[in-house]
């Protein structure tokens, strides 16, 4: 687990799977915008990805490959293997610890289950790495109403983390974390789409990193800061709650906005903005522009710079949960190809999406920079996201 991968591997992952989602989303869109949210179980598709991110020291890259297949007219079968390798000199890591390198597989498995107006999902997850297990269950539940123009959608996530220290075979913490889901979507017109989400997770147990420390002033050092393990609570709540919109152009084009809201109890609050545009071009190419704006403010507990060794209960320097802002800008660029004298395989995609994250930090320090303690340079630095992925419908 270490120090950087876990947030690092999160955003990734969420930019993988949000971008396959919204291509898909974006095809039917174009085509037909009324059978959008009718209940109709996924089809039969194979995707294969490549991604990659580098950036503040850190490089995670690696496959994807996820399934799907309907087995009757009523239900539907997917599995997926995706693998994280991560080679990590983060500002954290050189600050307190040696550089690493690690691999995690994850695979997971799901079910979709098509009952009158409603769809029903399953799925089981597990990953692993050196240091670190994740169990994930999965549970949701969608309906459509007024003539398929409204969707109701409920949904409950149930993790288990096992954690372990590398080269501390007597280290092993458990963590339980829940998550509760609510959404509301809504066809306003022919054109224009509104959903509503709002999400509550629930962790209990070991919630920070074995690796990770904080600094305080100490006058005996040399460097004037000594540095002691971290502190977190063993409980977090969290809710947050999103309002996105899609509306259709007439020239073969469609725009986006979102806006989302989240507070937890460790005293974070934070919001981000996101706007986009989509355009087809001809019969067989599709184009994304997107742009999103991150803020947040810090944890209760968290502090660049201790007054004096164990200053409080809990303690945090990860810049996580720092004062911090990112600017994100993305392209995509998607070929939709017919296969109509291919056997078995009926259209596909080559996709090609490439993300930039502009990183600033408020309170957090790169203590490498120079200068006096508690004055050295606040940490920035920028991120590059690139995926390449091949869909296939058969």
């Amino acid at each position: 687990m270490r120090v950087v991968p876990k947030a690092v591997r999160e955003g990734v992952v969420a930019v993988i799977r949000d971008r396959t989602r919204l291509l898909i989303t974006l095809m039917l869109l174009l085509s037909a915008l009324l059978p959008l949210l009718a209940a109709v179980l996924p089809e039969d598709r194979f995707d294969a990805l490549y991604h990659a991110y580098e950036g503040g020291g850190v490089q995670v890259n690696g496959p994807s490959i996820l399934l799907r297949k309907q087995i009757s007219k009523n239900s539907s079968l997917s599995a997926n293997y995706y693998v994280d390798s991560i080679t990590s000199a983060s500002v954290d890591v050189i600050t307190s610890a040696s550089p690493y390198s690690e691999r995690r597989e994850e695979k997971s498995i799901g079910a979709d289950f098509l009952i009158d107006s409603s769809t029903l999902s399953v799925g089981f997850s597990n990953s692993e790495e050196n240091d670190f297990s994740a169990k994930t269950a999965a549970f949701s539940v969608s309906n459509d109403f007024f003539g398929d123009l409204t969707t109701l959608s409920l949904g409950y996530i149930r993790g288990w983390d096992d954690v372990g220290k590398t080269g501390d075979p007597l280290f092993g913490e458990h963590a339980d974390r829940q998550r509760y889901r609510i959404g509301l979507s809504q066809i306003v017109s022919k054109e224009m789409i509104v959903a509503l989400n709002f999400e509550t997770v629930t962790d209990e147990g070991y919630l920070n990193n074995p690796y990770r420390s904080v600094r305080y002033l100490d006058p005996a050092s040399a460097k004037g800061y000594s540095f002691e393990p971290e502190v977190y609570p063993r409980t977090r709540t969290s809710n947050a709650l999103a309002i996105r919109g899609r509306y259709a152009l007439p020239y073969r084009a469609s725009a986006f906005a979102e806006y989302r809201y989240y507070s937890d109890s460790w005293g974070i609050e934070a919001q981000n903005i996101a706007f986009g545009y989509t355009h087809a071009y001809r019969q067989d190419w599709l184009f994304d522009l997107r742009y999103r704006y991150y803020s947040q403010g810090r944890a209760d507990f968290f502090s660049d710079l201790f007054p004096h060794r164990q200053a409080q209960n809990f303690l945090a320097r990860d810049k996580e949960l720092s004062a911090f802002a990112n600017h994100s800008f993305g392209i995509s660029a998607s070929y939709l190809f017919q296969t109509r004298d291919w056997p078995l395989i009926d259209r596909g995609s080559l996709n090609l999406s490439l993300d930039h994250i502009l990183f600033n930090y408020d309170e957090f320090r790169d203590i490498n920079s120079g200068g006096s303690v508690g004055a050295e340079s606040l940490y920035s630095f920028s991120a590059n996201v690139l995926q390449l992925y091949l869909s296939v419908w058969y």
